[in-house]
């Protein structure tokens, strides 16, 4: 490899990790991101990927997704559910098939693995929690996985120790395409918070708005502070609108409809931050904002950043 070269590319990309339940997702994420931030695994899934962490290096950006979960479906949503798990594999740069070494292969992973053989994204096994089992046994158990699948890499880690983790984000830098710093350095690394929390706000208005705004909504978070005295978290945040009918719509009969999306979007919060929250909702009209940074916020840009 050139290193000139190498020195002054930026690689980023999106990173699905995928598995059976407790294979280590969380763990790894937070070990990964450094801190508690794959908060979003007991949410129910909706469509729109959630970015579940964001690592940004001087030199890439590597970022998190989580899939809906790929099973055997049980029921029409099931099945509706899983095409859109397989529709996200192949939308994403590389994929994490992430199993738990102690358990062997299971039917689960079985399943997996003939839905992997439909993509044509590059698929790393990561075998976790090494710590648990002598060095003995891995080497059958990846034996058996070659069997199956065609893996581009194959990384044995512990992501509760920190074993070989390092060494997998090098190898995942290598594979990713060259591309832009999609989210600015600090925002999900120190702030996942703020990035879900803007979303939960939003969600919150366009479901109890959704006959008459559609989806000319976005959601600024002005700050987010700690109260004196109290372990109340205190949230300021904007709903941006393009009409002012729209921001009549969405501030309500005596403001109740605003009140209602503050009440809701803040249990929410509160369930996320684990904590009490003080929430503060303000309206702003922007004409035609969408033209000027929907591409912007379909990377989860946020209009305070421009």
């Amino acid at each position: 490899m050139n290193i000139e070269n190498h020195t002054h590319t930026y690689k980023s990309g999106f990173i699905s990790i995928i598995g059976r339940p407790n294979v280590g997702k969380s763990t790894f994420l937070n070990r990964v991101i450094g801190q508690k931030i794959a908060i979003m695994s007991d949410k129910p899934q909706t469509t729109r990927n959630k970015v579940q962490g964001v690592l940004t290096q001087n030199d890439a950006q590597m970022i998190f997704i989580d899939t809906p979960g790929i099973h055997k479906p049980k029921h029409k949503l099931g099945d509706f559910m899983m095409k859109v798990a397989i529709n996200t594999l192949k939308e994403v740069d590389l994929i994490l098939f992430m199993v738990n070494v102690e358990e062997g292969i299971g039917r689960g992973d079985e399943f997996i693995i003939e839905k992997l053989k439909t993509v044509k994204t590059p698929v790393f096994l990561v075998l976790n929690k090494i710590d648990q089992v002598h060095p003995d046994e891995l080497l059958p158990l990846i034996e058996k996985y070659k069997e199956r699948f065609d893996f581009q890499e194959i990384v044995p880690i512990s992501a509760l120790q920190g074993n070989n983790v390092e060494t997998l984000l090098t190898q995942i830098k290598e594979i990713l395409p060259e591309g832009p710093q999609y989210y600015p350095a600090d925002q999900v690394t120190d702030h996942p918070e703020r990035f879900i929390i803007s979303e939960l706000i939003r969600e919150k208005a366009l479901h109890l708005t959704r006959e008459e705004v559609p989806h000319s909504i976005a959601v600024v978070i002005d700050s987010i502070k700690k109260m004196e005295e109290s372990e109340t978290i205190h949230v300021m945040a904007t709903i941006v609108v393009e009409r002012d009918s729209q921001k009549g719509i969405v501030i309500g009969k005596q403001g109740k409809m605003l009140k209602e999306i503050g009440q809701r979007a803040r249990q929410d919060i509160e369930h996320l931050l684990g904590s009490k929250v003080f929430l503060e909702l303000w309206v702003k009209v922007q004409k035609d904002w969408r033209n000027k940074l929907s591409q912007l916020r379909d990377y989860g840009f946020r209009e305070d950043e421009y």
